[in-house]
């Protein structure tokens, strides 16, 4: 018979994976690939991201997420190829998700691009026992120690150099984690993302970009992210975010140098869960490599 710690726990961390499934960003937009395949290469440069998150701060057992990922065109063929590492940490559990990407962009008008992409993904949960504090040693929980699943994802990805509208979904299979009597408690579900976003030339020193993300899982409440970008003579940027019936964002961000841009993010709850936490922080890098003929004359907004 399992301790009542243990049953708030692992009910604790379903409640989460229910409600959010895939890592959740508030600054997605410079993201995309860990949602949509169909963006590796879309920038035409060589692409290396680094973000931090910790969701919740004060919550005990809140999401702690970090993810790296490299993207690249490949050369006079239409290909892009991308790899993504997501390390994320709920409570007791703890995974690991590897993913390698594969697009091919094809040009539909003078301004436009139309991409396909593919994701192959490799995922791995531990179930920390010692957390769950059993009253009696359960076996059955010792399978959950660096489970192995795979799966397979698609999307595409229309864009421009000012806009864009993406629909994917990363992962097809719905893998289970954890059960109890066959019920899948903790279970991986598909997830359906819609993105748009498109950049105004306010004038010749300001940029303004509104963009949205709608995800829509099975068994949860539509999510909708809404947000508003200035851009300041090409360097620094400030907007605003909002998360339907969650939460309430700022976001800053400045273009070091042509390749190195660096942002932040900070999510205010918006529902009851704002009396036990102080929020969520958010701090990325993007870092890009050009070819002597491709340098960008001015920063992409996306």
């Amino acid at each position: 018979m399992k301790t009542k710690l243990f049953s708030f726990v692992l009910m604790f961390t379903a409640m989460l994976s229910f409600a959010q499934q895939d890592a959740q960003f508030t600054q997605y937009m410079y993201n995309t690939i860990n949602i949509n395949p169909a963006y590796a290469g879309s920038r035409g440069v060589l692409s290396i991201f680094a973000l931090h998150r910790t969701q919740w701060v004060g919550l005990d057992g809140a999401p702690v997420t970090n993810t790296v990922s490299v993207n690249t065109p490949l050369n006079a063929n239409n290909l892009g190829l991308g790899v993504s590492l997501v390390n994320d940490k709920i409570g007791p559990t703890h995974e690991n998700t590897l993913s390698a990407d594969l697009s091919y962009t094809v040009p539909t008008s003078e301004t436009f691009k139309l991409s396909f992409g593919i994701k192959a993904t490799a995922n791995l949960f531990d179930l920390d026992v010692s957390r769950l504090n059993p009253a009696d040693d359960d076996p059955s929980l010792h399978d959950y120690s660096n489970k192995f699943t795979p799966n397979i994802g698609a999307g595409v990805y229309l864009h421009s150099d000012k806009a864009y509208v993406g629909f994917s979904v990363p992962n097809f299979i719905e893998s289970k984690r954890y059960d109890d009597n066959e019920v899948a408690i903790f279970k991986e579900k598909i997830n359906y993302y819609l993105i748009a976003g498109y950049v105004f030339d306010l004038n010749n020193d300001i940029k303004f970009k509104p963009a949205v993300l709608t995800k829509i899982v099975a068994g949860a409440p539509l999510q909708v992210d809404v947000s508003a970008n200035f851009m300041f003579i090409d360097k620094f940027v400030v907007g605003a975010a909002y998360r339907w019936s969650a939460a309430l964002s700022a976001m800053v961000g400045f273009q070091v140098s042509e390749g190195l841009y660096i942002g932040y993010g900070y999510d205010h709850e918006t529902t009851n869960l704002n009396h036990y936490n102080s929020g969520s922080h958010e701090i990325f890098l993007r870092y890009e490599l050009f070819k002597n003929d491709n340098k960008i004359i001015t920063p992409r907004f996306f």
